[in-house]
């Protein structure tokens, strides 16, 4: 392996001015959301979210965002599992999109809200018929002896449910996050990169400033 203090490039697809962006960050995310799409990059809507645990342990994972309007950013996952315990506790939440081929990120900080039972059941029922037995399957986070547990964990699910309907599991919902910051990052030559931040205002009004990189 090389060294790793030899890896390195230069960022030049493009610049970021003042006058690129959109008065709204959900409008400019959407935006960047479908240049995403758009070039056909792998999970476009993955992100990486982090929690803090009660005694300041701070934890990531990645999920996938199925939801952004004006009211926020939603994802779904199991209540029992880690993320949604830490919430629990603390709802403050930070969201990071790595959109490195376009070299693009951005970086949300808010609190999060469960979603409504309608909301989680009108997903739930959306999903693949084996996605949603794999939610009753799968107690996350928990520690579980070998694959071959899981996998038989799922059988046993897939036959309970075989001759009907699948029903919600109480352990199972989402979040919807209410941002307060928003941060949008170009790439730049020289290590001299764009960065923007959106910052909500109590009047309800978004200040934008542009950040040292």
């Amino acid at each position: 392996m090389d060294s790793l203090q030899d890896i390195r490039r230069e960022y030049c697809q493009g610049e970021l001015s003042r006058n690129d962006l959109e008065k709204d960050p959900i409008v400019q995310f959407n935006r960047w959301l479908q240049n995403v799409v758009d070039a056909k990059l792998p999970d476009p809507t993955a992100m990486t979210i982090a929690t803090v645990s009660p005694d300041g342990q701070p934890s990531q994972r990645i999920v996938l965002l199925k939801d952004v309007s004006e009211n926020g950013f939603v994802f779904y996952t199991n209540l029992g599992s880690r993320k949604a315990q830490e919430l629990e506790q603390n709802s403050k939440i930070s969201l990071h999109f790595p959109w490195h081929i376009l070299e693009r990120q951005v970086k949300v900080c808010g609190t999060t809200v469960p979603l409504s039972k309608a909301e989680v059941a009108s997903y739930f029922f959306s999903r693949p018929r084996d996605s949603q037995l794999a939610a009753w399957a799968s107690r996350q986070s928990k520690p579980i002896s070998t694959r071959q547990a899981l996998l038989g964990k799922f059988e046993e699910i897939k036959q309970k449910f075989a001759q009907g309907d699948i029903s919600l599991p109480s352990f199972w919902g989402g979040y919807r996050v209410i941002p307060h910051e928003i941060e949008f990052w170009q790439g730049g030559e020289h290590r001299l990169h764009n960065r923007f931040v959106y910052s909500k205002q109590e009047s309800g009004e978004w200040e934008i400033n542009r950040l040292m990189p």
